[in-house]
């Protein structure tokens, strides 16, 4: 991302703002800001930094969030981008059929020649080339203090297979941590960077476990190949279990110097559900021993494993 995106447009910002009683009254801008306001909690995104990648004011933004502002096309347009999305993403077209949305926005962002052979396919019901195979991959997603780090390490350990970080594998690849590469590059940027290095982790490793952020299931594209090429396994737990164990760990990213952590994370949490119940299969960690959810999870891997779920 170029970082002069990143200064404000202050001329057409103040021009941007249309409010008024029918806007405010108006059910399709009320479900934009619904959408908005779930496509950033699914990200994990404070409304300042998406204010920031999209050139407009927080102020704004949290007008059209309510369904107050009457945002332009090119307004939505550039939230869009900030949000890693096309601006067809955050207009209500049939959000009532998830799997027909997810499908049409993926579809929107393939090439020419992926499109050719999506038709392909559609037409001869065959792929052309093998299925990727999940083999002995296991994945694991959820919040921050679901115990991926610890469970996923230990787990390796029982398998005898390499424990991976997709996080600080992108950190060793691109010199510079996850927050920075966020704030100087953006959503899309380091989506990406991550949907790479798990290709290369899928390319050269038939079994591992592989510890995945919170916020993947928000690239279509990277959650689909973690689906496919991996046995995916949600950890869960309650609200105020996931926020004790990232205060003991010391980390509020990205809810740093918010008096409102709890509530952004449970809308967070809120958005992200639909996606993690996508999951192969899932494990609540709330109020467990580490060695109790290490026993579950690694019976849930042999099952996997066999074909069972």
């Amino acid at each position: 991302m170029d970082r002069d995106l990143l200064q404000p447009r202050e001329a057409a910002l103040e021009a941007e703002p249309v409010l008024g009683t029918a806007a405010a009254r108006s059910p399709l801008l009320s479900e934009i800001g619904r959408i908005l306001r779930r496509a950033r909690a699914k990200r994990g995104m404070t409304r300042k930094t998406l204010a920031s990648l999209s050139q407009t004011s927080e102020r704004y933004l949290a007008q059209i969030e309510s369904g107050e502002g009457n945002p332009t096309v090119l307004v939505l347009e550039a939230v869009a981008r900030g949000l890693g999305l096309t601006l067809f993403d955050l207009l209500p077209l049939g959000e009532s059929d998830a799997a027909q949305v997810r499908l049409g926005r993926r579809l929107r962002r393939l090439s020419a020649e992926e499109l050719s052979a999506v038709a392909r396919f559609l037409d001869t019901g065959e792929a052309h080339g093998p299925q990727r195979a999940r083999r002995r991959r296991i994945s694991l997603i959820g919040l921050r203090g679901a115990g991926k780090t610890t469970l996923g390490a230990a787990l390796a350990a029982r398998l005898g297979c390499p424990f991976i970080e997709l996080d600080k594998l992108v950190e060793r690849e691109h010199g510079a941590g996850v927050s920075m590469l966020f704030e100087v590059y953006g959503q899309a940027t380091f989506r990406r960077y991550e949907r790479e290095a798990l290709e290369r982790v899928v390319g050269s490793h038939e079994s591992a476990v592989i510890a995945t952020a919170g916020g993947i299931v928000a690239d279509e594209d990277s959650f689909a190949l973690l689906r496919a090429a991996t046995h995916v396994v949600w950890l869960k737990a309650s609200p105020a279990e996931h926020m004790s164990r990232v205060m003991e760990q010391g980390d509020f990213r990205p809810m740093g110097r918010n008096r409102e952590a709890m509530k952004d994370l449970i809308a967070i949490l809120e958005a992200r559900e639909p996606e993690y119940r996508r999951a192969h299969a899932q494990i609540d960690t709330s109020g467990r021993a580490v060695e109790e959810c290490v026993a579950e999870l690694a019976e849930t891997a042999a099952r996997l494993f066999a074909g069972g779920g």
